[in-house]
């Protein structure tokens, strides 16, 4: 089942049907994989995949405007929760019974606000590369390269951006740039997070995997999340850069960090974290 039609997304105004392109593997309980800003093929799930499958039915989609999904004209500043809401409607249409969601940077704030505004629906989050502050003055000037100059992400990315997204990959990083830099600006938002302050409330079992060098993360950005998710567990890699789960030398820890999470949760059943798993660990090569 490569591709299902959504009656409508937020993502798509207007569209109907909205099509989108969905990778597939396994059988048993399922898990949802969400990509981040660039797409899936630049930090692929595929070892994760080939690892679990076995044991799980692994669903990987592509959300509007990324791979073989339909086109994304813009991104709005409440991107996310679009993204959120496509997602569920995903989910809904390939019938999966309380899934856990497995999401990537801009992939692990969709599966924080779905699990957020349909506890119900979900059995367990596992978020990696968390983005938490709206304002990322340390990522500005990697925003305006994406924004302005897409090809000065390099040569490596902007070949596997077009491979996989075709001759309009620039536009669409252009548009994800361009949207995070509108999120810090915004004079509309209450808060300084991307959550609206409602983390603490988070009802579903979630697991935190999150490189000690990411990039990405500002200075006391990881300290907020943790404190907001305070009956979560964390696992930082130690050795770890934006995306733990692609890269060579931390992705087969990163799976069994996932295996042991996953191996908690009772299928089909969303339960409610009673407390912290565990202490905060710090995973070291």
């Amino acid at each position: 089942m490569p591709f299902i039609a959504l009656d409508s997304s937020p993502l798509a105004p207007g569209v109907s049907p909205v099509r989108i392109h969905v990778r597939e593997a396994g059988a048993g309980p399922p898990m949802v994989m969400l990509h981040g800003g660039w797409g899936y093929d630049i930090y692929p799930f595929d070892r994760q995949i080939a690892a679990l499958s076995a044991a799980r039915r692994l669903i990987a989609p592509d959300r509007t405007g990324y791979g073989r999904s339909g086109r994304l004209e813009r991104q709005e500043t409440d991107f996310h929760h679009r993204a959120a809401a496509e997602t569920i409607g995903v989910i809904d249409a390939l019938g999966l019974d309380a899934p856990i969601v497995w999401g990537h940077s801009d992939g692990a704030v969709i599966a924080l606000l779905m699990a957020l505004s349909q506890p119900d629906r979900l059995s367990g989050i596992i978020v990696e590369a968390t983005h938490f502050f709206r304002r990322k003055p340390a990522s500005r000037a990697f925003f305006e390269t994406m924004m302005r100059d897409p090809d000065g992400l390099g040569e490596r990315v902007s070949g596997v951006l077009a491979r996989e997204h075709g001759g309009g990959w620039r536009d669409l990083i252009r548009t994800n740039g361009d949207a995070w830099l509108r999120i810090a600006a915004d004079p509309r938002a209450a808060t300084a997070d991307l959550y609206s302050g409602r983390l603490p409330g988070l009802q579903v079992p979630a697991l935190v995997i999150h490189g000690a060098r990411d990039p990405r993360t500002e200075p006391g950005e990881l300290e907020a999340l943790r404190a907001a998710m305070a009956a979560a567990r964390f696992e930082i890699i130690a050795d770890g850069s934006h995306s733990p789960h692609s890269e060579r030398a931390t992705s087969d820890r990163v799976t069994r960090i996932v295996r042991s999470f996953v191996d908690t949760i009772q299928p089909g059943e969303p339960v409610r974290p009673a407390g912290p798993v565990r202490p905060d660990h710090v995973d070291r090569p």
